[in-house]
């Protein structure tokens, strides 16, 4: 599943690489880009799991504690920030496969997240779960959910101007996600040190249930980092 140009969602890869510990929270590290079309190997313990291509390593995850979730939004606050999505006039990812603006409905998850009035530290976006993301008990797939918190925490700062990627992500899963939902997901800034930029994010159902909640750690590239283009070119999941 398409992130930055020929590797995988950040928060797509954290969730499969969690998703062999169980159900409850994790915390996963990217050490690496995690290549498409390209065979890897997972490897695990009940405790810990790893990511690996030919042995160099890619991803890491540990059990972890549950991370707060920001205050959940109405449903019609969430649609209306949307259209103020920034990633409509320029993204640095287009083809990402949760928040790429190149995705056609179908064709992607088309989680645009966009700032909420009155909170400039919070951004919302409604998210309607599409079948190719169910999973073999039917519910959704734990890579999906983990990837729904991702793009929120990254649009924080990367409305700011900056690129950046996803280096850390904890997500714990309070609820069962079901196909064919629509739920709002918010995300709150929480800070900046440097490179390192912090967020939080909740997933919640229209009545305000919360479903995961999750804290992010996005690292800055450089200002001048190639990937950073208007919305235009491929997109490929």
């Amino acid at each position: 599943m398409c992130g930055p140009p020929g590797s995988a969602n950040g928060g797509w890869v954290s969730g499969t690489v969690a998703g062999v510990l169980g159900t409850g929270p994790a915390e996963v590290t990217l050490r690496a880009p995690t290549p498409v079309e390209t065979e890897l190997r997972l490897e695990w313990t009940p405790d810990e799991a790893r990511l690996l291509d030919e042995g160099r390593l890619l991803a890491e995850a540990f059990r972890a504690d549950v991370p707060d979730a920001p205050p959940p939004v109405p449903l019609d606050v969430a649609v209306e920030a949307a259209r103020d999505y920034p990633g409509l006039a320029r993204h640095p990812f287009p083809g990402c496969v949760v928040c790429g603006s190149l995705r056609a409905p179908g064709d992607g998850m088309r989680v645009w997240p966009g700032p909420v009035p009155g909170r400039p530290d919070m951004l919302a976006a409604a998210w309607h779960v599409d079948p190719w993301l169910a999973d073999d008990d039917g519910g959704v797939q734990t890579a999906a959910v983990w990837g729904v918190l991702d793009c929120p925490t990254g649009w924080v700062h990367i409305r700011t101007g900056i690129v950046a990627v996803l280096g850390r992500h904890n997500v714990a899963m309070h609820q069962r996600v079901a196909p064919g939902q629509t739920y709002v997901v918010v995300a709150r800034d929480e800070g900046r040190e440097g490179r390192k930029n912090w967020a939080s994010a909740g997933l919640y159902d229209t009545s305000g249930q919360l479903m995961a909640s999750a804290r992010a750690t996005w690292i800055t590239l450089n200002s001048g980092d190639p990937r950073a283009t208007s919305s235009s070119g491929e997109s490929s999941r």
